[in-house]
């Protein structure tokens, strides 16, 4: 049975676009693969902690300073095992001061794990996340960045979450982008309508 891992980092709730695209793609994702099941991470509720010294000295196999702690450390290594048990990725990724939102660098923050998820080799670092994953992203902006745009060299949003993945062993990206959000309410509905084109012409 096919495994969705759902994940949302939109601090916009309802109004969010990325998370009206990123259920879009969940839903042509159970589409395409009838019986499928979806484990849903919302990381604005299920937002962790900061990295912190004290997580450092646990990591280094220090006992928990405290039981918030230990429940932390134990829901960043969930989100590991969803990585694993997951076959698609859906990520939600808006651009927020031309990265993504810190909920979201957090959960990398706790999957990009020596000896877990990556090792490096004499040949450099290396992906341990099995082959053949597929990850989708709904990347929304305010502005354009694509492209020829005066602004492409402020994405630091798509180019770090695609690199970060990489880095892991997830090297079958797609990424359905809507930009141009906040030029006018066209441009919004031209950018969502033709980003949801695209997610209704994907194919298994």
């Amino acid at each position: 049975m096919t495994s969705i891992l759902h994940i949302s980092a939109s601090i916009l709730g309802d109004y969010s676009a990325s998370r009206d695209l990123t259920a879009e793609i969940v839903a042509k994702q159970v589409a395409l693969y009838p019986g499928a099941s979806v484990v849903v991470r919302d990381l604005v509720d299920d937002a962790l902690l900061h990295l912190s010294p004290a997580h450092l000295a646990v990591f280094q196999g220090a006992v928990p300073a405290s039981p918030e702690l230990g429940q932390d450390i134990a829901q960043g290594g969930a989100y590991i095992d969803e990585l694993f048990a997951a076959d698609v990725i859906v990520i939600g990724a808006p651009m927020y001061n031309f990265s993504i939102p810190s909920q979201l660098k957090g959960w990398l923050d706790r999957v990009l794990v020596a000896g877990r998820t990556f090792h490096y080799t004499v040949n450099g670092p290396e992906g341990l996340l099995p082959k053949g994953k597929k990850v989708f992203i709904a990347s929304t902006r305010g502005g354009i960045y694509s492209g020829a745009s005066p602004l492409a060299a402020l994405d630091h949003q798509e180019s770090l979450l695609t690199a970060a993945l990489n880095f892991i062993g997830l090297s079958e990206v797609t990424i359905v982008r809507a930009e141009g959000l906040a030029l006018g309410d066209e441009a919004k509905a031209t950018a969502l309508s033709q980003a949801k084109a695209e997610i209704d012409a994907i194919r298994a």
